[in-house]
C-alpha cells in the first residue's frame, strides 16, 4: 500500500487518479480473457491450430495493453495534447500506406504489417483524434478568432476520407458520431448541426449506392434474406443461453459462428453465461460512460471536458455498435467489443484511450485551487 505521506511520482499517481476507472478498465480485461476460453477454441479448430492459440494471443496483449494504460495515465494535459499530435500523425500515415501496401482481409485494406506484427493503423487513430479535436474546440472557445472548429472539420474530414477508401464505414460512422457529439457540447450553431447533418444524410445514400458490400449488409438487415448465417447463429446462441447460460464450456452454437472470438464474443457469452451476465457487461460500459461525463461536466477546462467526454463516448458508442449486432438490432459491422474481444491493435488502441481518460480526470488539488482563486477574482482559469 502507497502512503499519502508518500511525495513520488508513483504516490502522487496513486492518490489522485480516479481508482473506479482503473478497476473497471482492468475488470473489463479480466472478463475478455475469461471469455477467450469459450470463444476462441472453436475458431483455432477450424483453422487446424492449437485449441488454445487464440488464449495465449490474447494473454500475451494483456501485459503491453495494461503498461500502455498506466504508463499514458502518468502523463499531463499537455503531454496528452502532445501524445496524441504525434500519434494521429503517425496513424494517419500509417493509414495512408495501408491503401498502398496493406493486407487484404475480408475485401477491405485496414492492416499493415511493421516488424512481423500486423496492426490496424484506424484503431490508434480514434483516441488520438478526439483529443486532437478537443484540443481544437477547446482553443475555439477560449480565442473565437483562432478557427478551431474549421480545423477539426478539415481534419474529420480527411479521416473520414481514409476511413472510406479502406472501406471501413463501421468506423466512419463511429468517428462521425463521436466527433458530432463532441462538436456539439463546443456549442455547434444550427446551421452547422443541418448541414453536417444533412451531409450525413447523403454520406450513407452514397455509400448505399456505391459501395455493393454496405448495400448488401443493409438489405439483409432489412429483408432478412442473403446470407444472414452468423448473426442468426449468434442470435440463437443468446437465446439458448437464456437467463443464467449453459454453464461454461457448455456452449454449442458458438462452436459454428465463425467470428466467436472477436465481433461476437457478446453471444457466446449470453450462452454460456445468460443474458443476466450480459445485462451485468452492459451495466458495466454504461457506468464508464456516465462516470466519464460526470467528470466532464464537472471539469471548468474546456479541453480536459471536451476530450474525456469524447473518449468515454468512442467507446461507449463502439460497445453499442457491436452489441447491436449481436443483438440483430444493427446491420452486420466487424467491430470489436472493447478490452473483451480478441484483438492486439484493438486491446492496445482502447488501452490507449483508457490511459487518456486516467490521465485527464486525475485528481489535481493544486490546480484546482489555482483556478478557484482565480475564477473568484475574475481573471479567468488559465490554459493547461
Amino acid at each position: 500500500m502507497v502512503s499519502r505521506a508518500e511525495r513520488g511520482p508513483v504516490a502522487d499517481w496513486f492518490w489522485t487518479i480516479d481508482r473506479l476507472f482503473l478497476a473497471t478498465f482492468i475488470l473489463l480485461m479480466g472478463v475478455g480473457f475469461m471469455l477467450s476460453f469459450a470463444a476462441s477454441p472453436p475458431v483455432a479448430e477450424r483453422l487446424g491450430l492449437d485449441s488454445f492459440h487464440f488464449v495465449k494471443r490474447h494473454a500475451l496483449f494483456l501485459f503491453p495493453s495494461l503498461s500502455v494504460m498506466i504508463g499514458i495515465s502518468f502523463l499531463s494535459p499537455r503531454q496528452v495534447r502532445r501524445a496524441a499530435i504525434i500519434l494521429l500523425g503517425a496513424s494517419l500515415g500509417m493509414m495512408v500506406l495501408v491503401l498502398f501496401i496493406g493486407q487484404e482481409v475480408k475485401g477491405s485494406m485496414r492492416w499493415i504489417s511493421i516488424a512481423g506484427i500486423s496492426i490496424q493503423p484506424s484503431e490508434f487513430m480514434k483516441p488520438a483524434f478526439v483529443v486532437v479535436c478537443a484540443w481544437l474546440f477547446a482553443e475555439h472557445a477560449k480565442q473565437p478568432e483562432i478557427p478551431g472548429n474549421l480545423l477539426s472539420i478539415l481534419l474529420f474530414g480527411i479521416v473520414g476520407a481514409l476511413l472510406v477508401a479502406q472501406p471501413d464505414l463501421g468506423q466512419t460512422v463511429l468517428t462521425a458520431t463521436v466527433w458530432g457529439g463532441m462538436f456539439f457540447m463546443a456549442g455547434m450553431p444550427w446551421l452547422w448541426i443541418i448541414v453536417l447533418a444533412a451531409l450525413a444524410m447523403g454520406g450513407f445514400f452514397a455509400a448505399y449506392t456505391v459501395l455493393p458490400h454496405v448495400a448488401g449488409r443493409i438489405d439483409r438487415f432489412l429483408t432478412g434474406e442473403g446470407d444472414t448465417f452468423q448473426v442468426d447463429t449468434a442470435r440463437e446462441a443468446i437465446i439458448r443461453g437464456d437467463w443464467l447460460g449453459r454453464g461454461p464450456g457448455e456452449g454449442v452454437v458458438k462452436r459454428i459462428i465463425p467470428d466467436s472470438h472477436t465481433d461476437f464474443v457478446f453471444s457466446v457469452a449470453a450462452e454460456e453465461f445468460g443474458i443476466l451476465f450480459c445485462m451485468v457487461i452492459v451495466m458495466i460500459f454504461a457506468f464508464l460512460v456516465m462516470r466519464g461525463l460526470n467528470h466532464a461536466f464537472r471539469e471548468r477546462n474546456d479541453f480536459n471536458r471536451f476530450a474525456v467526454s469524447g473518449l468515454v463516448l468512442q467507446i461507449g458508442v463502439q460497445s453499442l455498435i457491436n452489441i447491436g449486432v449481436n443483438l440483430e438490432l444493427l446491420p452486420a459491422k466487424g467491430m470489436t467489443l472493447p478490452l473483451i474481444s480478441y484483438g492486439g491493435s484493438s486491446m492496445v488502441a482502447i488501452c490507449v484511450t483508457a490511459g487518456f481518460i486516467l490521465a485527464l480526470t486525475r485528481h489535481r488539488p493544486e490546480k484546482r485551487a489555482v483556478e478557484r482563486s482565480l475564477f473568484r477574482s475574475g481573471v479567468g482559469i488559465p490554459a493547461e
